[in-house]
């Protein structure tokens, strides 16, 4: 099973394209800064990618509507 679930995180989100955009634009911060908001040992995955659906799952990353 895929942790987090896509249900949960489109529901957080919106919709899947912006999810998609949110967690594309966290990588590239990561990959830029080598800065998570958790501490690495509380994530589950290895990959940045994860880390930043993780990140989506949990309520860390909030969305400014313009």
């Amino acid at each position: 099973m895929i942790y987090p679930s896509i249900d949960k995180l489109v529901t957080a989100v919106g919709s899947k394209y912006l999810l998609v955009n949110v967690v594309s634009k966290r990588v590239k911060q990561i990959e830029a800064t080598h800065r998570y908001q958790l501490d690495e040992s509380e994530y589950k995955s290895k990959k940045n990618i994860g880390r930043a659906l993780e990140e989506v799952s949990k309520g860390l990353i909030h969305l400014k509507e313009n």
